[in-house]
């Protein structure tokens, strides 16, 4: 009977100690559990309560715009003759005997603009180019052929002559894009067809250090590679608002910032080689340095031209421009970006501080002349139109436009040069070769002579 009830016992026990960890192990850790899961399904329902704090919101979706877009993006193959030569060949067996040729293959992207095959790229993607051939995101390939390129701009235009239409994407107004908008970069990384990636806009008018000729790129997150470049940078639409340019890296890779030439400016661009067959850039007729803009928002005039667009236009010294057209202007690179999508001839509503006050002024765009510069002298010169070679009375002759020394009493902006050392200056660019070549070797004594700022001729001696 003991002997039972000691049995019974134990089994009692061992119920108990089963039934505890029970609940201490495993009922327990349930109950968590089940908790951790309520809070999740409360938020989802919250976004449907009537107090209207909260709203219904559906994921972001790309497929139409990648629809629109991936077969209007095409990969371009650049294939250019390169020739090698051999320095050891050429002296044993004689002068073009160690010259090799070889082809170069370079590929980028590009974006179909028009359904009859006019196609915009980078101008770094063709540079030097011997042949052009298009791919198709169907795999259909073509011949192209270029019709114009501005390299200060990085805009290629290139055609195609399909025997169908083609998709094309159509321009989006860069302007109106915000910081943090959506949008999706088609191209062809790594020689792989048309890829999709999407980020936002995570900054405008953005200036590159290195990069000395776009001053106002759109920069994004989207995920930009080697290939991509001439691709397009596109908004939830399925608009053109960049072109896809160039990443910021340090192995060559996308690490997380690309940046896009905006489509204001591309357009602006295509529209004049269409036209012209060369670019008509515009300047305002002003400087500014960038020690004087250095914590002001906006761009300070520190110098006009005389003459010039601004000077005509009322602008003067000390005005902070803060608005082109009521789009607001932070920095110069945000002037700049103004600048290059409009045309010689265009009339701007500038917004200026001056002394506090906010006024707006008419100003009509001048064409910017090729500029050319002495490395020797340090002067940026310019040739001169017919009208201002006759009002000095002389029949050849070009001008210092900018200057090292531009706030010396000694400068020499604004001076005519009619003669280096006896010899007549006709134009921009052969001045600064002879320039140069005289600066370079100071065993000569250069004399140039010019026309001072009052119409006077003078000769000025450099040893």
């Amino acid at each position: 009977m003991k002997k039972v009830l000691g049995i019974l016992g134990i089994a009692i026990i061992g119920g108990g100690v089963a039934l505890g960890g029970y609940q201490l192990f495993i009922e327990k850790p349930q109950v968590i559990i089940e908790r951790t899961i309520e809070p999740s399904s409360k938020i989802i329902q919250a976004n449907y309560t009537e107090t209207g704090l909260y709203k219904a919101t559906t994921a972001m979706n790309f497929t139409d715009a990648a629809e629109k877009t991936v077969n209007a993006v095409v990969h371009v193959k650049n294939t250019a003759i390169k020739t090698q030569i051999n320095p050891w060949a050429e002296y044993y067996y004689g002068r073009g005997s160690g010259a090799k040729k070889y082809e170069q293959v370079g590929t980028g992207s590009g974006v179909i603009i028009t359904a009859d095959g006019y196609i915009v790229t980078n101008n770094h993607v063709i540079t030097n180019a011997t042949a052009l051939e298009i791919t198709l995101n169907n795999q259909k390939k073509y011949k192209a052929r270029l019709i114009g390129a501005d390299p200060d701009n990085d805009i290629a235009l290139l055609k195609i002559d399909a025997e169908e239409d083609l998709p094309y994407i159509p321009f989006g107004n860069s302007d109106a894009v915000k910081v943090g908008e959506w949008v999706l970069a088609v191209g062809n990384p790594y020689n792989l067809t048309s890829t999709v990636t999407a980020g936002i806009i995570s900054a405008k008018g953005r200036d590159l250090k290195g990069n000395k000729n776009v001053e106002s790129f759109i920069q994004t997150d989207a995920a930009v590679n080697p290939g991509n470049s001439g691709g397009a940078l596109v908004n939830t639409r399925g608009e053109l608002v960049g072109i896809n340019t160039a990443i910021s890296s340090k192995t060559g890779s996308f690490v997380g910032y690309s940046f896009a030439v905006p489509s204001n400016i591309t357009k602006r661009v295509i529209e004049d080689l269409m036209e012209f067959g060369n670019v008509q850039k515009v300047e305002m007729g002003i400087s500014y340095f960038s020690k004087e803009n250095e914590n002001i928002e906006g761009v300070k005039v520190s110098d006009i031209v005389k003459n010039g667009s601004a000077a005509r236009g009322g602008l003067k010294i000390g005005d902070v421009i803060k608005k082109i057209n009521n789009i607001k202007i932070s920095t110069y690179a945000d002037l700049s970006g103004q600048l290059r999508a409009k045309r010689p001839g265009s009339v701007v509503a500038v917004t200026v501080d001056r002394a506090g006050a906010l006024l707006v002024k008419k100003v009509v765009l001048g064409e910017r002349l090729p500029t050319f510069i002495s490395n020797a002298f340090r002067w940026e010169l310019r040739n001169m139109s017919v009208e201002k070679l006759k009002k000095l009375g002389i029949a050849t002759g070009v001008q210092i436009y900018r200057t090292e020394d531009r706030n010396s009493k000694n400068s020499l902006k604004g001076f005519v040069i009619t003669k280096v050392n006896d010899k007549e200056i006709r134009n921009a660019k052969a001045a600064v070769k002879i320039l140069d070549a005289l600066g370079n070797n100071r065993r000569y004594m250069i004399v140039i002579e010019m026309i001072n700022l009052d119409g006077e001729k003078e000769r000025i001696r450099f040893q």
